[in-house]
């Protein structure tokens, strides 16, 4: 029997996790009200596996970064057919109540309490002898999870990412029957010191036998450190780790080639073979392939999605049944083309770097073929109608239109860490190959003359192009911004014709307290331990 309860309460957590925006209740409340006791939920390690896979890792969500990023920034434009949805967090304006910033914080302390949970609960059991490794290998994953949410965390919330000293999130590691426990917030330290403990337990006692891209792996932990080190400005050991990310993954950038033949443009012939999944997936396109989770293991007419890893070190699983949130949903309403009613379209000067770069898939990739291309968009007083650039970088699957895996972390951006590294240390040769080594796999004909970088803020200029070219709509521009954009002379660039109102700004002062988001309204009213950051 009460296997059976855990299996439903399993069940129950994992079809409650479907949407972009998680309730915002007190975001340190361990127990629900509708939730079972840890007694009737943890009896063995079976039990122990299931919580994992069927809570903690069906809590891991980013949709509220992605969303946040792309509105907040300069990644998109108001479509024709919004009616007002987000265009004020689009205007630049936020505060405590703000939906997605306070998503993130909401989301990430869910799988924070989760993992605590089951940590106590481990505690209790002791496995069999055959057991040990799947045991310590659970906690492996859930620990490496729990670093993952405060990664986040620290990426948003904190006021200087790279001061140790700089106030930071709330630390809890501990699961608790108080309902209403309270913590304040802790200093960098204390939160960096808890990811560092948690990645080094989880890479030396995870099962290396799982080698799935949709769990954790030792690749993972090490692109995890590298990306950790890389906000504390600790090149040379987010060098480090995101050498051994590449290495120990195996991986490869997923190249533009085979193109279909013909010449490449957004309607056409070419366009039908590249965008069609009837195309025989022998011939089909690979970077297209790691955007529409086609697998080359498929058929033409039976093609098998959820298997083509492409240079995935990571993704979240979003299979095709289930009751999962569809990512494509945080830009339009019912499809990526013209017809599913467009909340937003790619700004015009994201769509203009992708445009920028001779021979390059990404475009193509990026962008449906239903998209309205003006080229005299500046000037044209009707450009919100003439100009709409259709997002199609994530272009649903089998019948699931708006639904895709979440990429969360790419080979690519071990490349772009690499070059960042090398940057700030004034090795702007080597820095500039690693720019080459990503816009080689993106070309599909011909090769790139590497970029020539004399000064750290002129490399670290190309290197935001080219994270801005690469990773546009995986949630990174923000924070790319936080780290870099004072030293580089670089903020939002958005262009006038991404609002109706031509007369707004188009960029936000790189020095603004908005490059830091707020403790959300709920936290703040539930907890008075919390200090609010500046500004809000």
């Amino acid at each position: 029997m009460n296997k059976i309860k855990s299996t439903i309460k399993i069940l129950f957590l994992s079809l409650t996790l479907g949407l972009t925006i998680v309730s915002c209740e007190d975001s340190l409340d361990i127990i629900q009200s509708n939730e079972l006791n840890d007694s009737d939920t943890f009896n063995n390690v079976a039990d122990l596996n299931n919580y994992l896979l069927g809570a903690v890792y069906a809590s891991v969500n980013t949709t509220n970064e992605i969303k946040f990023t792309s509105v907040f920034t300069d990644e998109v434009g108001i479509a024709p057919t919004n009616t007002g949805q987000d265009v004020v967090l689009h205007r630049f304006f936020i505060d405590n109540s703000e939906a997605y910033s306070s998503g993130i914080w909401q989301s990430h302390y869910t799988t924070i309490n989760r993992v605590n949970r089951l940590l106590k609960a481990a505690e209790g059991i002791t496995p069999a002898a055959g057991e040990v490794v799947t045991y310590n290998s659970v906690l492996a994953q859930a620990r490496a999870l729990r670093a993952f949410a405060y990664i986040q965390l620290e990426s948003y919330f904190t006021t200087n990412m790279a001061d140790d000293n700089a106030l930071g999130v709330v630390l809890s590691i501990e699961a608790s029957d108080d309902l209403y426990l309270k913590l304040p917030r802790v200093n960098n330290g204390a939160i960096y010191n808890q990811i560092n403990a948690d990645l080094d337990f989880a890479y030396a006692n995870l099962n290396t036998a799982v080698s799935d891209y949709y769990f954790v792996t030792k690749p993972l932990i090490d692109a995890l450190r590298a990306r950790v080190n890389l906000n504390r400005g600790k090149h040379d050991l987010a060098k480090q780790y995101a050498q051994a990310a590449i290495t120990g993954s195996g991986l490869v950038l997923t190249p533009a080639t085979p193109m279909p033949a013909g010449t490449p443009a957004l309607t056409g012939t070419w366009a039908t073979a590249f965008y069609n999944e009837s195309t025989p997936v022998a011939t089909a396109v690979p970077y297209r392939n790691l955007w529409n989770d086609r697998s080359n293991t498929g058929t033409a007419a039976v093609p098998s999605f959820q298997n083509f890893r492409g240079e995935n070190i990571w993704a979240l699983s979003r299979p095709l049944t289930g009751a999962w949130g569809n990512i494509a949903a945080l830009y339009t309403t019912n499809a990526s083309n013209a017809n599913g009613s467009p909340l937003f379209d790619m700004g015009r000067n994201q769509y203009n770097i992708l445009l920028s770069y001779t021979s390059d898939i990404r475009k193509f990739a990026f962008v449906d073929t239903t998209s309205k291309v003006d080229a005299g968009y500046a000037t044209n007083p009707n450009y919100i109608t003439s100009d709409v650039i259709i997002i199609d970088k994530y272009p649903g699957k089998g019948n699931q239109n708006l639904r895709n895996d979440i990429k969360t972390v790419r080979l690519s951006e071990m490349y772009l860490i690499l070059a960042e590294c090398e940057a700030f240390g004034g090795n702007f040769a080597v820095a500039a190959n690693y720019i080459k080594n990503i816009r080689d796999a993106r070309r599909f004909t011909g090769t790139v003359t590497a970029p020539t970088y004399s000064s750290i803020p002129g490399a670290l200029q190309d290197i935001l192009k080219e994270r801005r070219a690469e990773l546009c709509f995986e949630g990174h521009r923000y924070v790319d911004l936080r780290r870099l954009g004072k030293i580089a002379g670089v903020s939002i660039d958005r262009h006038f014709t991404d609002d109706r109102i031509t007369s707004l700004p188009t960029t936000l002062d790189i020095n603004s307290y908005k490059f830091t988001l707020p403790i959300p309204l709920a936290e703040v009213q539930g907890n008075p331990t919390i200090v609010q950051n500046p500004g809000y």
